[in-house]
């Protein structure tokens, strides 16, 4: 592998302008396929094959012929001036005048009014109109929007208050933007208090973006094939944009130390993208593993976030891997700092770095059992982690969804937010009238329900929807325990009826999700642990440092997922991160944030370790081997970190409830391993094992590939200044 890379290093460093030529056509091409491209939609896939919710969801587009359950919707709610009621002529006329201008506008399916609905309060205070559109939300238009935005302006110029839920006028997320520039501008410093270099700090920067740009503009070309979403573009940017930076970072870092060592600047190319571009590898494919395995989860949306984010991190190893050494080539010089290039660059055995490592070797027990202790307080509240789909609630109380939400609950009930969908199947019944009737009437006396709508038959008279509006709201605990109520109760009532009955809606289909993910959770992380653990074994050579990466990476995501409930769930501190209503977490999140989580983690142990084991292959004592690894590494791991801390709390200021948690939990997460596990733990627990973490049983030594991650074939013979170096095959220990 070294040797591989090391050819490639030099021959991008030779024929740079090639390279360059090769990456403007690759991203020109994708831009061009971008431009080009018909809008992204959805291919028309359930979200989560095989829940119930979703079976009953399908149910009603196929027996409902006509009705696009997909369609964009505005609830439009009227709230009449204090002491009126909603019904008083004025505001009646206003309301009436509004559902008959909305219901003449484009793409408009039908406005309902609130008076022939019977959508008014008991106090006559609240009333609200819903206008079905024939299409998805993502297609509306803006002067489509414009039309329903006039319509409401005059109703609230009768007098009315006029607030609009619903997915019509909802702000659609957007990849990009100001998150990306916040993480860019915070990366730039960094680097450049690192490197002291404009030209060091601005290449990883110059590069990660152009990888950025790369993938995000496959991902716009080919979203109208695959239905690939525009959150699915700003986790694919997060992510490529934080990888991007640091693995360019550790390729131009290793560079200026190869030249520091006195080699030619192409040579060092070459040495730099032999060693750490062998680290840059199986980091990369460490996360790429993690991303693709939320594959094995079955939900088609978080299978395409994960593919789009793996394939962000491919471009931005191939990235560091090639243009870096270009680039590199083009400015041999420039990216050295001043002292280096006047030949005044004083090299000392001893820094940061090792004064850490030598630190922690000192005291190994008291800095593990600090890490583990600290680690485990911060991953408490993980236990009492609640799953759900945080709707217009979490909204700031300045947006006209979240007052919608909030005049609703007023006005009908915390409940009407999230009424339950009730489709009955009376195909096997003797009278469909009657046996609907029936369901409709004991699920009315259940506990926790406030009301069932008369029930609406399909034209061929045999299914029928009912609506059932529960006592308290969509992420109430008592909701749920009304949902599981009703379908324990199924049984009976299909027999005596001889109908069948399922329950959908967005309360329904939240809590089937969040129940499904919860139980993937776990085989999921055993399956992308043990792909990891085998991928380190080769890597390493060992088996101890795999098991201790894994441990690791357990507490720095539980200690994360702890952070994420006590912030976005139990609210505190929740305010000062633009939190709204704290709640349940969104049931995609955790999953979600542990796949990238443990590929960032085995990042830093790469990173890290890779150079400790490069030490130790060439000689060092394994003591020695962990303080020269952390001379080496820990001043760019720590940098590496930073930068991806800023990068992810950019996103925290992210208007996607969903993108905003990732970003926390991903700044949070990555503090925690690189900071305290990688930094701290990683070290005491080397320290205690010595020569122990590196052994290997002969027979699996004899069984495994050997990959050369450590360049020991590199370092068997002196590199020539002018030609090839004759690499020999890498020594082994």
């Amino acid at each position: 592998m070294a040797t591989l890379l090391y050819r490639l290093g030099r021959t991008a460093f030779r024929r740079r302008w090639l390279v360059v030529l090769l990456w403007a056509v690759i991203l020109g091409g994708a831009g061009v396929g971008a431009v080009a491209a018909p809008a992204s939609s959805d291919d028309g896939t359930s979200f989560m094959p095989g829940i119930e919710a979703q079976k009953a969801f399908d149910l009603i587009g196929e027996r409902f012929p006509g009705t696009d359950a997909n369609g964009a919707d505005a609830r439009v709610v009227f709230v009449a001036p204090d002491g009126e009621k909603v019904t008083a002529a004025g505001n009646r006329a206003g309301i009436d005048a509004f559902v008959t201008e909305a219901a003449g506008e484009p793409k408009v399916l039908n406005a309902v009014s609130p008076f022939t609905a019977g959508a008014v309060s008991e106090d006559g205070s609240t009333a609200y109109a819903t206008v079905h559109y024939q299409v998805k939300a993502e297609d509306l238009t803006d002067t489509d929007k414009a039309g329903l935005e006039k319509a409401i302006d005059r109703a609230r110029a009768s007098g009315l208050t006029v607030e609009v839920g619903g997915t019509a006028l909802a702000e659609q997320p957007a990849a990009g933007g100001s998150a990306e520039s916040i993480g860019i501008g915070l990366a730039a410093v960094i680097l450049l208090i690192t490197f002291g270099s404009l030209a060091a700090a601005g290449l990883p920067l110059l590069t990660a973006v152009i990888g950025v740009g790369t993938s995000m503009a496959a991902i716009m070309a080919l979203g109208s094939v695959f239905g690939l979403s525009l959150t699915t573009g700003t986790l694919a940017s997060m992510l490529g944009l934080a990888v991007g930076i640091d693995y360019a970072l550790f390729v131009v870092s290793r560079y200026r130390e190869e030249r520091a060592n006195g080699h030619a600047p192409r040579e060092s190319a070459g040495l730099a993208v032999g060693t750490a571009g062998s680290a840059v590898v199986f980091a990369g494919l460490t996360v790429v593993i993690a991303l693709a395995g939320l594959t094995v989860v079955g939900v088609p949306m978080l299978t395409k976030m994960g593919l789009c984010a793996a394939g962000a991190v491919v471009v931005a190893v191939l990235v560091a891997l090639t243009l870096v050494p270009a680039l590199l080539g083009m400015w041999p010089n420039a990216v050295l700092s001043r002292r280096a290039r006047k030949g005044r660059d004083r090299r000392t055995a001893d820094n940061g770095g090792s004064r850490w490592a030598r630190f922690v070797l000192r005291r190994p027990v008291a800095v593990l059992v600090a890490c583990v202790a600290g680690l485990g307080v911060l991953a408490l509240p993980a236990a009492h982690l609640e799953m759900g789909m945080p709707g217009a609630e979490s909204k700031p109380v300045s947006s006209t969804e979240r007052r919608a939400y909030d005049a609703l609950a007023d006005g009908f009930g915390a409940g009407f937010n999230g009424p339950l969908t009730i489709v009955v199947d009376a195909r096997g019944a003797a009278s469909a009238k009657t046996a609907a009737n029936e369901i409709a009437e004991e699920i009315g006396a259940t506990d926790g329900v406030v009301s069932v709508s008369s029930a609406q038959f399909n034209p061929a008279g045999d299914t029928a929807l009912l609506s059932v509006v529960p006592a308290t709201g969509p992420n109430d605990e008592h909701t749920k325990d009304v949902v599981r109520t009703l379908r324990s109760e199924r049984a009976a009532l299909e027999r005596g009826t001889g109908a069948t009955f399922e329950i959908t809606g967005s309360t329904a289909m939240n809590i089937d999700v969040a129940e499904d993910l919860q139980a993937a959770l776990v085989p999921y992380l055993a399956v992308i642990v043990v792909l990891a653990l085998l991928l380190l074994l080769v890597v390493f050579r060992s088996v101890l440092v795999p098991v201790k990466a894994a441990f690791g990476f357990l507490l720095s995501v539980l200690a994360a997922l702890g952070s994420v409930v006590a912030v976005f769930q139990w609210g505190w501190g929740a305010e000062f991160l633009g939190v709204e209503q704290a709640g349940p977490i969104m049931s995609l999140m955790p999953i979600f944030l542990v796949g990238i989580v443990f590929g960032l983690a085995m990042d830093y142990e790469v990173f890290l370790v890779a150079r400790m084991r490069e030490a130790y292959v060439h000689g060092d004592r394994a003591p020695q081997a962990v303080v020269s690894g952390f001379r080496h590494s820990a001043r760019v791991v720590v940098a590496a970190a930073v930068i991806m801390i800023a990068v992810f709390s950019g996103f925290i200021g992210s208007g996607e409830s969903m993108v905003k948690t990732i970003g926390f939990g991903l700044a949070v997460a990555v503090l925690f391993d690189a900071f305290v596990v990688r930094m701290a733990l990683v070290p005491a627990v080397l320290a205690l094992l010595g020569d122990k973490a590196w052994w290997l049983p002969g027979w699996l030594d004899r069984l495994l590939p050997r990959v050369d991650v450590e360049g020991a074939g590199l370092r068997a013979a002196p590199p020539v200044a002018g030609g090839e170096p004759a690499p020999q095959e890498p020594a082994r220990v």
